[in-house]
């Protein structure tokens, strides 16, 4: 078929509705100082719009953007609109009070700065300046989705300034019998009204420029008399003084010229006038009525009904459009104003088209087409749109434009259907009702109360469903009915409801005016509250939408050059409108059935031809069998049009933007069609395709199968049957199937999602690395009201892409002005193709995974799976996608796994498999497991992280690599999973050897965090012993040894396998560093259980090998990866060398136990002792313990390590002085460390005190420690002296009975005279033998005794003291006493001498 010619067909509507809520009308007031009229004309509701003058190139910031406005009494709405991007405070409410706003009296005007907007009323007229668009944005490169509209500071502006407000004056006054009205900018940007005076003529008012002051309003009146004679030879009727109505212009319109403006005059005498407003005469006059044939009536009859349209192009100069209303007919005239010399003018009539309908409500031409567009309502008040050229049109046939009919007027509910859903859906599908008519309904069903609220689109329909429901509440009688009786209730009032808005929907979609962009060819419908565009129809669907009386009469010649084609195409066409109106509502739905239920088309309409034949009283189907015997080739004919229908295409529809293109072109063709509006009208465009092309297919199917009963004899060749049978019917089935598919997504609404989960949406396929394709943006954010998913899928990814289109042109191309017709088709086609089930594309559902649409997308891939064999894995991947998020993960690792085959298949799946950097390329199906398996983990799945990988495996039998990496996986979610087993036999088969050490210590790691060390203990760990242990040992030294118990865990690891000495040694290890590291009194109780765990583990061993080798004291233990420790000046210091092996038997191990006790209990008496007793040696022990009372602990250790016991008598004795110097305090602090030492016995015949105990100690240790030469009672009576303390009396004689001589020593030397003097005299008389016994000496001094001795030394000092310090008669006493003594003495000795001898001589 010749596909050229199908943008000179048929038109259809694709409404613009609103795609918010609730437009936002900014109200503002005009207040001229007028009264009403009283009596005045009431104008009907009228229409207008108005495309800028550059929205045509594509470069202009005012492209594809327009003002349309509406108009009723006082008030006028005007709105701009862009299908570029969403224009914010487009929408201002102008009222002016008193005033009634002409038809048509609202007219726009553009300078270079300002868009000036002319307002002409029953009684004022008034200029509105606003900025232009290309003011409005800094830079010529508009890509914002949203701007601000020309009206965003239109509160700013002076609306009471007189030099924008003119009240038309009594004189001439204005006639109220005409509302013909026109305005325009003189070139020295002064405003002019032209509108019919009561006299007859035409009232001009001139508004000064708006930057002008001081300068006032002037009006000036053409009339009659400023005619001049013309060539034609006629004189003006003013002339000869007629000035009756007749003269009344009914349509104005107006062309302006460099200095001068014509204006035409379409009168009420049915002739057209021309007047030069500079010269203020009439230049020309033609009557209209020589062109009516029949006219003579007319003559009678003022033309009130009359229309003028202008049309220039600077090419081929100015056009008249003319509508004569007849009462048989309408006419239109074009015309060409012809100039000659001398201001005369002619006009050169072009063309005469008639039209049956007679209740024109508006019309318009263009030149660039030179077609004629016209509105129409019918009697029965339904919406007529034609169009026609007025050039090339010889059978003058009218094109069609197929309108949105009103909604149904009664919904059919299955009985398996909720009325209440069924309502709801209907209600609020997207494009079947304006949102003023549901909001209207729910103003009247609640009886007006109030302003409605502002709702948000589910609110809306919360509240609708609550109105019916209370309605349908309130009403009810009876409190008990059955199931079926409160179902006829619902259907009831939920009709109601929709009858409702059905009427309401009616009048809000009453046409008001056409509007027809000169250049693009946009044409749009202006409806009261709402605009619907006209887009072109193609040729296939124009054939079957056509009415069949104007489908038999259509021409062939648009068809196929071939006429015997074109001729069974119009034949086949007709008979699949006798079967479509033939099947039934319910044939029709078991089609629809089979599609959603997955059942063949091809079976289903067989079915429905049996039915058909069966039923068919009327000869339908005999008709039908009649006219396919007039199709010469019905294969061919058939196959033609499933090739028109196919948007199936091999070649690659999303070739590269042209890089050579500007960057401000390229930048503006990424916002083109970029609003809401747009995606809107392109949706509903695809929409109306795939439903017509739907319906096509279904009957077409049924067609074939007729054929197919008809056998051999309706086919032109041999073979043709078969090749239907297995050619044909399959490929429209599939066809049907498609347009089923693209239908449904155009319907099905997109869910609101919000924006944390679109974030978190984004995040998991960001694993997949498919959120970052500069293809995909969110383009729906602006959008509140209902959404298909194709508007999601036009909005986020298409329209970025149109580019592709203007790539395919050349660059002069893309610099003439955008050609509407085309532009839409070629969009709406390279939408069609990306959305066609059978393109290897896969945009669409990758754009619904991308916006969180998986319910949609299920059902999506539902649809598709049992037919479509293109991009099947896919749709495997996305059902498994939709399974995840669903919650449903073993279903979406099985959909996973069947995708896996198609890998490198199809250019989705190739866009998971690309190998990351730094990685080992595998093979492409291992990729894809990767892909998912990272996904996997990414939405915290292990076990089938698991599956996945196990399966994986298989695929990766020679790849070492790909294997470890994979088992690796597998032991971290058995790990994760808390499956400990399963997680060491996984990394027991890790094949890379430092794979499988990182899996070990991140097992060692994980079950200590966890403590389950009993399965960490008692795996095998076969050739890993070494490893595992290395591990625990540097994870012990590495960590915080109080809040990891790696030592314990080694030591348990030891003794689970009998190896005590090692677990001896680590154990020894742990006390060492807890007494260095840890010194607490929970550290030195760690460290003694340590040491006891090591003393106990060396006991289950041999003797000969109870002993471990000590580790280095002070060793520093590095942590794996830290820096190394460096000098003052940088450089790296160098490793301490190991010092000489020491071996540390049971003996040592026991003194550095009892060492460890003895820091312990100190620890206990004393917590603030603990940090210093945690290194402490064992001297240094001994005099913290001392220090601290606990004098058998320090004997005690000082036993162990063989040390002396001074320093612990002498500590005793000091205490003993504090005691018996100090208080009552000091009394009660005594008692607690004398508590914590062992008293020999226990006195209780009479109270004691801490000092009388104290002492007590002091006696019961000086007993039990025996020491040569008795140094500890040396030492004591030492410290006492020191101290000024006098001797007790015990003490004194006990030291006595051992060495005197050293306590007369001791005396002297602290200068005791009295003392030593007093135990010289003594101690000669036990010499004598007076007291001997007291002083050890066993026989006194005799000729038979051993031989006895006295200190002379320490005596002669004695003496010399006391000689010294003879002042006192005391101390003279004491020497007289001594010497005295020592005669005595000396006496004695001599006598025992001379016994002794005269024995030795007997």
């Amino acid at each position: 078929m010749a596909t050229s010619v199908v943008l000179e067909r048929s038109y259809t509507e694709l409404s613009g509705t609103e795609r918010v809520l609730k437009r936002n009308f900014r109200d503002v007031s005009l207040r001229p100082d007028v009264t009403p009229v009283v009596g005045g004309s009431k104008y009907s509701e009228c229409a207008g719009g108005y495309y800028y003058k550059d929205s045509s190139n594509l470069l202009s910031a005012t492209r594809n953007r327009f003002l349309h406005w509406t108009s009723h009494g006082d008030t006028l709405e005007l709105v701009e609109d862009s299908l570029d991007t969403n224009l914010l405070n487009n929408a201002v409410r102008l009222k002016i009070p008193n005033c009634s706003i002409l038809p048509g009296g609202v007219h726009v005007c553009e300078t270079q700065s300002n868009v000036i907007i002319l307002i002409v009323t029953n009684q004022t007229v008034h200029r509105l300046v606003l900025p232009h668009p290309s003011r409005m944005y800094r830079s010529e490169i508009i890509s914002d989705n949203q701007l601000q509209s020309i009206f965003t500071d239109i509160g700013r502006i002076n609306y009471k300034d007189p030099t924008n407000t003119y009240v038309i004056p009594a004189q001439p006054g204005r006639a109220q019998s005409s509302n013909a009205s026109t305005a325009w900018l003189s070139s020295e940007g002064e405003a002019l009204f032209a509108l019919p005076s009561s006299s007859g003529g035409i009232l001009v008012v001139k508004m000064p420029h708006f930057d002008t002051d001081g300068v006032v309003t002037t009006t000036v009146e053409l009339k009659q008399t400023s005619v001049i004679k013309l060539l034609t030879g006629w004189m003006p009727t003013a002339i000869r003084g007629d000035h009756g109505p007749a003269h009344l212009p009914v349509s104005l319109a107006v062309h302006c010229l460099e200095n001068d403006a014509l204006i035409f005059a379409l009168c009420q005498d049915h002739k057209l006038r021309m007047w030069s407003y500079k010269d203020q005469m009439c230049l020309m006059v033609s009557d209209m009525l020589e062109l009516v044939p029949f006219s003579k009536d007319m003559r009678q009859t003022p033309g009130i009904g009359h229309k003028l349209r202008l049309a220039h192009s600077t090419s081929i100069g100015l056009y008249l459009g003319v509508y004569l209303h007849t009462p048989r007919q309408g006419q239109f005239c074009v015309f060409q104003l012809i100039t000659a010399e001398s201001n005369r003018y002619s006009l050169d009539h072009i063309s005469t088209i008639f039209s049956n309908q007679e209740s024109l409500v508006d019309f318009t031409f263009t030149l660039a087409t030179t077609d004629i567009w016209a509105l129409w309502l019918d009697e029965e008040n339904q919406t007529i749109v034609k169009h026609i050229n007025f050039e090339h049109n010889q059978a003058a046939q009218w094109n069609h434009v197929f309108i949105n009919p009103l909604p149904e007027e009664e919904l059919n509910i299955g009985d398996e259907q909720d009325p209440r859903e069924t309502f709801l859906e209907c209600l609020f599908a997207p494009g079947r009702f304006t949102v003023a008519a549901l909001l209207k309904t729910l103003q009247i069903y609640n009886r007006g109360n109030g302003k409605v609220p502002d709702y948000s689109w589910e609110e809306m329909k919360k509240e609708v469903t609550l109105t019916v429901e209370n309605e349908l509440h309130s009403h009810l009688t009876e409190y008990e009915m059955s199931q079926e009786e409160f179902r006829q209730l619902q259907v009831e009032y939920w009709s109601k409801f929709y009858s409702c808005c059905l009427q309401y929907q009616e009048e809000l979609s009453r046409p008001l005016a056409l509007m027809v962009h000169s250049y693009t060819g946009m044409v749009c419908l202006l409806r009261k509250a709402f605009v619907s565009f006209l887009a072109p129809c193609s040729l296939v669907d124009h054939l079957y939408l056509l009415p069949t009386e104007h489908l038999l009469t259509e021409d062939e010649s648009v068809i196929s050059d071939d006429v015997d084609v074109a001729s069974d195409t119009i034949f086949l066409m007709h008979c699949l409108r006798m079967i479509g109106d033939y099947i039934s509502f319910d044939l029709a739905y078991l089609i629809e059935s089979a599609c959603c239920h997955q059942q063949p088309p091809e079976r289903v309409a067989e079915r429905i031809l049996e039915e058909m034949i069966a039923n068919d009283v009327e000869n339908v189907m005999e008709d039908i069998h009649n006219k396919l015997q007039d199709i010469r080739n019905p294969l061919q004919a058939i196959s033609n049009l499933l090739r028109e229908m196919d948007y199936e295409t091999s070649a690659d529809i999303d070739q590269n933007m042209d890089l050579g293109q500007p960057l401000n072109m390229r930048m503006n063709l990424s916002s083109l069609y970029g609003s809401s509006i747009a995606a809107s009208i392109v949706c509903q465009a695809v929409c109306k395709i795939s439903l017509t092309r739907f319906l096509i297919c279904r009957d077409l199917l049924i067609l074939q199968h007729l054929l197919l009963r008809m056998g051999d004899v309706m086919f032109a060749g041999p073979g043709h049957l078969l090749q239907t049978q297995q050619e044909l019917i399959p490929r429209t089935s599939h066809m049907l199937l498609s347009y089923y598919v693209i239908r449904w997504g155009s319907q099905c609404l997109a869910s609101v999602v919000p924006v944390d989960t679109l974030e978190s949406n984004l995040q998991h396929l960001s694993v997949l690395e498919l959120s970052d394709s500069p293809a995909f943006t969110t383009g729906s954010k602006y959008i509140s009201g209902p959404q298909s998913i194709v508007e999601l899928f036009f909005q986020d990814v298409i329209r970025k892409r149109l580019s592709q289109i203007f790539a395919r042109s050349s660059a002069t191309q893309t610099h003439t002005p955008l050609n509407w017709p085309q532009l839409i088709t070629d969009i709406i086609t390279y939408l069609l193709q990306h959305l066609w089930p059978g393109n290897p594309g896969f945009l669409f559902p990758e754009c619904l995974m991308r916006s969180c649409q998986y319910t949609q997308l299920q059902e999506y891939v539902r649809l598709l799976q049992p037919w479509c064999q293109v991009n099947v894995g896919s749709c495997h991947f996305m059902m498994g996608q939709c399974y995840l998020v669903m919650g449903e993960g073993h279903k979406a690792l099985e959909c996973f796994c069947q995708a896996a085959s198609e890998v490198e298949r199809e250019d989705f799946l190739e866009k998971l498999i690309h190998v990351e950097e730094g990685d080992t390329p595998s093979s492409a199906r291992l990729q894809y497991y990767n892909r998912v398996l990272r996904l996997l983990e990414d939405m915290g799945l292990p076990e089938l992280v698991i599956q996945l990988a196990t399966l994986a495996i298989t695929e990766a039998a020679d790849d070492l690599t790909s294997q470890a990496a994979l088992r690796t996986r597998i032991f971290k979610h058995y790990l994760d999973l808390g499956n400990n087993h399963q997680a060491y036999e996984s990394m027991t088969q890790i094949p890379d050897h430092s794979r499988q050490q990182d899996c070990l210590r991140q097992l060692v790691v994980v079950l200590c965090e966890r403590s389950q060390l009993q399965d960490l203990v008692e795996f095998p760990y076969v050739n890993l012993h070494n490893e595992v242990v290395s591990i625990i040992e540097s994870r012990a030294r590495a960590v915080d040894l109080m809040t990891h118990n790696y030592y314990e865990l080694l030591y348990a690891f030891h003794i689970y396998r009998h190896n005590y000495r090692k677990a001896g040694t680590v154990m020894f290890e742990y006390g060492m560093r807890l007494g260095r590291e840890v010194r607490t009194l929970r550290g030195l109780q760690k460290q003694v259980n340590s040491y006891l765990a090591c003393l106990g583990c060396l006991r289950l061993i041999r003797p000969e090998y109870a002993w471990i080798v000590q580790p280095a004291s002070g060793a520093v233990y590095e942590r794996p990866g830290s820096s190394p420790k460096r000098t003052h000046d940088g450089e790296c210091s160098p490793a301490p060398r190991s010092s000489q092996i020491e071996i540390l038997e049971l003996k040592d191990l026991k003194k550095e136990y009892i060492l460890a006790q003895t820091r312990l209990t100190l620890a206990q008496h004393d917590s603030n002792a603990a940090a210093i007793a945690g290194s402490s040696s064992a001297e240094e022990m001994v005099s913290l313990l001392v220090q601290a009372g606990l004098f058998d602990t320090a004997v005690s250790l000082c036993q162990t390590f063989n040390l002396s016991l001074v320093p612990v008598f002498e500590g005793l004795a000091y205490k003993c002085i504090k005691l018996q110097n100090g208080g009552e305090a000091a009394q009660v602090e005594a008692w607690q460390w004398l508590s914590a030492n062992h008293l020999s016995s226990v006195v209780t015949t009479k109270e004691t005190s801490a000092t009388d105990e104290a002492w007590r100690l002091l006696t019961s240790y000086l007993e039990q420690h025996k020491s040569q030469n008795s140094l500890y009672h040396r030492c004591v009576i030492n410290k006492l002296l020191s101290h000024g303390v006098p001797l007790p009396s015990w003490l004194s004689n006990s030291y006595k009975m051992v060495d005197s001589a050293e306590l007369l020593r001791m005396y002297l030397k602290h200068d005791l005279l009295d003392e030593a003097a007093d135990l010289v005299l003594h101690y000669v008389d036990a010499v004598l033998g007076k007291g001997h016994q007291y002083f050890g000496i066993e026989m006194p001094l005799s000729a038979v005794s051993s031989l006895v001795w006295l200190p002379y030394s320490s005596i002669d000092h004695l003496l010399q003291a006391l000689e010294e310090n003879n002042n006192s008669q005391h101390n003279r006493d004491l020497l007289d006493k001594l010497k005295a003594k020592l005669d005595d003495y000396f006496r004695q000795l001599e006598a025992s001498t001379a016994n002794l001898q005269t024995i030795r001589r007997s």
